[in-house]
C-alpha cells in the first residue's frame, strides 16, 4: 500500500466521491496531489483511509472553484485530471423529458463544462472523464458533441472507450465510458483487458483470466458479525415472492403465465434479481428501490462490505455515513480496478 514518492506523473481528481478513481491512480503509482469533492460524507471518507494521507482533500462547489489556486501542484511533472462529473442529466430515468425541456448544457448537475475549466486553466497532459453508458443515448448528442469539441479546441488528442469492469477483473457486470484527452497521439488503441467472458471459448486461449465470480469476492462476509438491520428483508411486503426467485434469476422467473405474480414487462429487470454465488454481480446501484437487486442468494439484502468488495475497494477500506449515505458512495463510485486499468491506459498515452 505505501505510496511511491519517485513516479513521473501526479493527479487532480474532481468529483471525487469515495475515491474509486483515485485508488485507479494508487495502483499505477501515480500520486494524488488532490481530491476535490462536494458531498461531505465522500470527503470524510477520504479522509478516513491512509491511503490519502499525502493527498490535499478539499470539500468545494466546483462551480465556485477557482482552477488558478490548484497552479500550486504543477510542478514539472506530467499531470492528469480525473473525475466523473455528476450524471443526472445522462441517466436512463432523465430520457421521457421532452430534449427541448432538459437544456443538458444548463442543467445545474451537469458539471462537465466545469471539469473542462480546470482542463482550460491548468493545461494537464492528460485527462479522464467517467460517465455512465446512457450518455450515448441519442438524446444526449449535445453532451457529447460538447466533450469531443472541448477537447479539440484545447488541443488534446480525443479517444472513447466502451468498458464492461468484468472485462478488468471486477466481479461485476458494469457498463461505463470512458473519454480521454492527450496532448500526444494515443499510440495504443484501447485499454488492455485482463477477463474474458468463460461462455466465449475463443478467448480462452490467450493469457486472460475467466471473469470473476461474486461468490470468490463476498462468502466471507456471510457471518453473523457483518449482520446488519438493513439487510432484513422477511417482514417486506414481497419477501414470499423473493424466495421462489432462483439464484441467477429475477422477477421473470415467476411470470409463467398460469397463477403467477406478476406480468412480464411491468417491472424493470432488476426487480426481486438474484445473485448466483458462480456468477459475477450485476451492476451495484447507488440508491436502488426497496424491492430492486442485487439481492444475496440466501435472501437478504447485500451487506456494505459486500457491495464495497463488489466494487473491487480494498477490504480494509472505510466509509463515513449513513448506510443510505454508504450505498450511495459506493454505487457511484468507479470501481478501483476499472479505474486502475483506464488510467494505466490514459498514462502510456501521454
Amino acid at each position: 500500500d505505501s505510496l511511491m514518492k519517485n513516479t513521473k506523473i501526479q493527479a487532480i481528481s474532481l468529483f471525487s466521491g469515495a475515491g474509486g478513481l483515485d485508488l485507479g491512480c494508487l495502483l499505477n503509482d501515480i500520486e494524488v496531489k488532490l481530491s476535490m469533492d462536494f458531498d461531505d460524507d465522500s470527503i470524510e471518507t477520504l479522509k478516513k483511509n491512509h491511503q490519502f494521507s499525502g493527498t490535499e482533500i478539499i470539500k468545494a462547489d466546483i462551480k465556485k472553484y477557482k482552477p488558478k489556486s490548484l497552479e500550486k501542484y504543477l510542478n514539472g511533472k506530467k499531470t492528469i485530471i480525473i473525475g466523473g462529473p455528476p450524471c443526472q442529466p445522462f441517466s436512463k430515468n432523465g430520457y421521457w423529458v421532452e430534449n427541448k425541456n432538459r437544456k443538458i448544457t444548463k442543467d445545474p448537475r451537469n458539471c462537465i463544462n466545469d471539469f473542462f475549466r480546470f482542463v482550460k486553466n491548468l493545461n494537464p497532459d492528460g485527462f479522464l472523464i467517467e460517465n455512465v453508458e446512457s450518455i450515448l443515448h441519442p438524446t444526449n448528442k449535445r453532451a457529447i458533441q460538447y466533450i469531443i469539441s472541448s477537447t479539440k479546441k484545447l488541443n488534446y488528442h480525443f479517444k472513447m472507450v466502451k468498458t464492461n469492469a468484468l472485462d478488468y477483473g471486477v466481479p461485476q457486470k458494469r457498463k461505463r465510458i470512458f473519454f480521454f484527452g492527450s496532448k500526444k497521439d494515443f499510440q495504443i488503441e484501447e485499454p488492455e483487458r485482463t477477463h474474458f467472458d468463460p461462455k466465449n471459448p475463443y478467448l480462452s486461449t490467450t493469457d486472460l483470466k475467466p471473469y470473476e465470480t461474486v461468490g470468490d469476492h463476498i462468502k466471507e462476509f456471510n457471518l453473523n458479525k457483518y449482520h446488519e438491520e438493513y439487510e432484513n428483508t422477511s417482514e417486506g411486503t414481497y419477501f414470499r415472492e423473493l424466495k421462489k426467485v432462483p439464484p441467477g434469476k429475477n422477477y421473470l422467473a415467476l411470470c409463467d403465465g398460469k397463477k403467477s405474480n406478476f406480468k412480464t414487462g411491468t417491472r424493470f429487470w432488476n426487480f426481486l434479481l438474484k445473485l448466483k454465488a458462480d456468477l459475477p454481480s450485476w451492476t451495484i446501484a447507488a440508491q436502488p428501490g426497496p424491492w430492486v437487486g442485487p439481492f444475496h442468494w440466501t435472501n437478504r439484502r447485500l451487506r456494505a462490505p459486500e457491495i464495497a468488495a463488489i466494487q473491487t475497494f480494498p477490504r480494509n477500506y472505510k466509509f463515513f455515513g449513513s448506510r443510505r449515505s454508504v450505498q450511495r458512495q459506493i454505487g457511484n463510485a468507479v470501481p478501483p480496478l476499472l479505474g486502475k486499468a483506464m488510467i494505466n491506459f490514459l498514462a502510456n498515452n501521454l
